[in-house]
């Protein structure tokens, strides 16, 4: 991804759709059942002190009974994830940085005695006749500097490929590389994440099935990542954000904490 502007261009978007439908090459599949596939990608120089330590995880679903634009909602409606996300700690909007672009803060819960974690993540999408997609990746913003109740986590390309397969069917890929920080051998961080991923992949399915319930009753005509005349957010110029890089976030050593019980908790 070009980072010459903050905000994703096209072959950003390009790029992630690539990653998104590859299957081949450094992708290896880690699970197939019940209509759930999910591969991690292991860098051939998996030795590299220099290479990637966190890897990257993706989940394509096929879903049967949901449309895609109703998961497409489901995945921007911020108030509807304080529904069905239970490991949302607190979540908001924060500002609008275009039509297509806004900026969010997220915290999630973490399983004792590890600490939760937060990001600030600027969110861009594009939606076409055949497909809708959303990536984000974390910034730093000066008002939103890490808590020190919490660890400051670093989405480095987190996203969604929704590609309709019927009136009510779908395509669903979610793709995410994040460093959760601290200080943990790597081993653990990739473990961490595979949790997070099940977590909210086992909620977003079911969720989207009650969306549209739910909806009728919770301003069913305001969706301001469909309509931007809708967005009540403040305007923000994207040249006041920064890339957030890893390296430059304190490592909170929680490495003795991370018993077998809690590694293992959804294996």
């Amino acid at each position: 991804m070009s980072f010459a502007s903050i905000l994703p261009d096209d072959s950003a978007f390009v790029d992630f759709k690539d990653q998104c439908l590859s299957t081949t090459g450094n992708w290896h599949n880690k699970y197939d059942k019940h209509g759930m596939q999910v591969w991690m990608e292991i860098p051939k120089d998996k030795g590299n002190s220099n290479g990637p330590k966190v890897h990257k995880i993706k989940c394509k679903m096929t879903i049967k009974e949901v449309s895609a634009a109703t998961m497409y909602d489901v995945i921007h409606d911020s108030e509807y994830r304080k529904i069905w996300d239970p490991n949302m700690e607190e979540g908001y909007d924060i500002a609008r940085v275009s039509d297509c672009a806004d900026l969010g803060y997220y915290s999630w819960r973490c399983p004792k005695p590890i600490r939760n974690r937060d990001v600030v993540t600027l969110r861009s999408w594009r939606v076409t006749d055949k497909e809708y997609l959303i990536i984000n990746f974390s910034v730093k913003h000066p008002k939103f500097p890490p808590r020190t109740n919490m660890v400051r986590a670093v989405s480095i390309l987190t996203g969604y490929y929704i590609e309709p397969t019927g009136p009510n069917s779908c395509n669903f890929i979610y793709l995410s590389q994040a460093d959760p920080k601290g200080k943990m051998d790597f081993s653990s961080t990739n473990q961490t994440n595979w949790i997070l991923f099940f977590l909210v992949l086992k909620c977003v399915h079911d969720a989207g099935k009650q969306y549209p319930k739910w909806k009728e009753q919770n301003n069913p005509d305001n969706k301001p990542w469909l309509y931007p005349e809708q967005c009540r957010l403040p305007r923000m110029n994207p040249a006041e954000l920064a890339i957030q890089r890893g390296d430059s976030l304190e490592n909170v050593d929680e490495s003795a904490m991370l018993d077998e019980k809690n590694k293992n908790m959804f294996f």
